[in-house]
């Protein structure tokens, strides 16, 4: 296959991967369009509950915002098996050399944040970045953002929180432990908060930020609105000056913002894992276990 010929079934995988990023944005369009109920002025709620299934301890919710999660997850993946469709030594493809880039990039970043130990990251790094970004950038689309919903950002920070613990705990269960009472014994108290507290600064900070982007945005257009509406004649029926402040203001709030929060979040991901994890410590743990199976061999031999 060359860049001036491509078979039928390269043609027909582009466009099933195309159809992908595009067809679960306009899904959760059409959904959007479909349940939100028609109001007068300004209404600032959350996410429409769609279903509620009956659960033994709490009933379990089916909100938008998952759907607009799936929807962003899909699109991604779709992304993903366009840009590598056609990967071939010598690039002929301009969607192969921004792969590249991105991959490069998100090397680069861990390597530079966490070192050569933790190249593994790369890829669990530049999903969250994409998680986020896409779906704060999906507010564009006039959905309801998966980010600004609390539950969301905590499943994330979560998760975060979890492989923090479990790169700490590399060095063993009692250094774990021990590390609670550096620097003296005292500030084991304040330690114990300042680790619970990390997953809770993570989901404050992401969610707040996006969050309060889609409320300044919905006042200022409601409030423009007003101005515009106070105009005698027809100047009062031309929304004039919803145009043009609006969209400026969308740069910052809906893209540069979004995209911003995402970068932090995964900074401080790599940040908190990468300071987490006790080198030392876990080099001699290596090390005893490795004189241990030598003791063992040695004993059956």
């Amino acid at each position: 296959m060359t860049a001036t010929k491509k078979s039928l079934k390269f043609i027909l995988l582009d466009i099933l991967y195309l159809a992908m990023i595009i067809l679960p944005f306009a899904g959760a369009i059409v959904l959007k369009v479909l349940i939100t109920p028609q109001t007068e002025g300004v209404s600032l709620t959350g996410a429409i509950i769609l279903w509620q299934i009956p659960m033994p301890l709490q009933d379990l919710y089916i909100t938008e915002v998952q759907i607009n999660s799936w929807a962003v997850v899909i699109a991604i993946l779709g992304l993903v098996l366009f840009l590598r469709h056609g990967l071939s030594v010598k690039p002929y493809l301009k969607r192969q050399l921004v792969l590249e880039w991105i991959v490069e990039q998100c090397d680069n970043l861990v390597m530079s944040n966490m070192g050569q130990a933790f190249m593994g990251f790369s890829p669990f790094i530049c999903a969250i970045m994409a998680l986020s970004a896409f779906s704060s950038l999906s507010s564009l689309l006039g959905i309801f953002p998966p980010t600004s919903d609390l539950n969301i950002i905590a499943g994330w920070a979560i998760l975060v929180f979890i492989l923090i613990t479990y790169f700490k705990l590399k060095g063993g269960f009692f250094h774990y432990l021990k590390s609670y009472t550096e620097p003296i014994a005292v500030m084991t108290p304040m330690n114990i908060i300042s680790e619970f507290a990390t997953p809770v600064s993570m989901t404050m900070r992401h969610f707040g930020n996006v969050l309060s982007g889609v409320v300044i945005s919905s006042l200022l257009g409601v409030f423009l609105s007003s101005l515009t509406a106070g105009l005698p004649g027809l100047l009062g029926q031309i929304p004039f000056l919803r145009v043009g402040i609006p969209a400026v203001l969308s740069l910052y709030f809906d893209i540069f913002s979004g995209c911003l929060q995402a970068f932090i979040f995964a900074m401080l991901t790599m940040q908190y894992v990468a300071n987490g994890f006790p080198g030392e410590a876990y080099e001699k743990r290596l090390k005893r276990r490795a004189e241990r199976a030598a003791r063992r061999a040695a004993e059956k031999a």
